[in-house]
């Protein structure tokens, strides 16, 4: 990982480097989006107080950012964190940047009182796979996971 990676909560004045990230992002999953959509979604979740997003800087320079919407367990009667996105640019992958954001993220997490993390990815990427795993993160037990989706 490089020395210089930066990892904060981003903010309102971060919305247009966050956008560039998530455009990024949605281009992956080949789900794309015009700019003022995608900067309007981020907008709102920011300012509603919705998510939480962690933007990774290597210097200056804009690296990737993982996405997080609070939630909570009502069994364990304790708030939970859904990260939803995660994303670094292809420039600096393969330099422990992903890495770097699920650790700062689970850091956080546990500061903050959180008892679990869950996220998801699709079942072609194998890269994300590995890495979530080698972080701790399990699938298939104690629970299944089921999904509709909805037209």
């Amino acid at each position: 990982m490089p020395s210089d990676v930066r990892i904060d909560e981003a903010g309102l004045p971060d919305l247009e480097t966050v956008t560039d990230l998530f455009l990024g992002y949605l281009a992956f999953y080949e789900a794309p989006a015009e700019r003022a959509e995608a900067r309007s979604f981020l907008e709102a979740r920011l300012t509603r107080g919705e998510s939480r997003i962690l933007l990774a800087r290597v210097g200056d320079a804009p690296a990737g950012f993982t996405q997080i919407f609070p939630s909570f367990s009502s069994v364990r009667r304790a708030p939970i964190w859904v990260l939803n996105d995660l994303f670094v640019a292809p420039e600096f992958r393969r330099h422990g940047i992903g890495r770097a954001l699920l650790r700062d993220a689970a850091a956080r997490a546990e500061q903050e009182g959180v008892v679990r993390i869950t996220l998801s990815t699709d079942e072609t990427n194998k890269q994300a796979q590995a890495l979530y795993e080698s972080e701790a993160y399990v699938t298939g037990h104690p629970v299944r996971h089921y999904l509709r989706r909805i037209p």
